[in-house]
């Protein structure tokens, strides 16, 4: 797995309008190849991103020249991307861990 964190940051939005913001891009996003999540990012610091992607090949086909401009244009800023090789991955919630992709029980 693939992590990439997006800011954005200086954009002040009420919880109402980055939820109504956010589901203005769920169509697209659900349509981005090789994206398997994205949580959307709301606070005092600003907006962004979380992208779970299945590869770093397919979260370089996405973040381009033409990305960081798109986002200037919406934004008025430009949006600071910082991004993680995901090796290990713990689920509390259904009480596994994966190691590099070898999912088990938690003991």
């Amino acid at each position: 797995m693939y992590i990439a964190i997006v800011q954005i940051p200086g954009i002040s939005r009420t919880k109402e309008k980055a939820m109504a913001d956010a589901g203005t891009t769920i169509e697209k996003f659900s349509k981005v190849d090789g994206l398997l999540k994205k949580y959307f990012l709301n606070g005092d610091a600003g907006g962004g991103g979380v992208y779970i992607w299945e590869s770093k090949e397919a979260a370089d086909k996405w973040y381009t020249k033409a990305w960081e401009e798109a986002n200037v244009k919406r934004f008025g800023v430009k949006p600071v991307l910082t991004c993680y090789d995901n090796y290990v991955f713990l689920d509390n919630q259904n009480g596994k861990v994966s190691f590099d992709g070898l999912v088990q029980d938690i003991a």
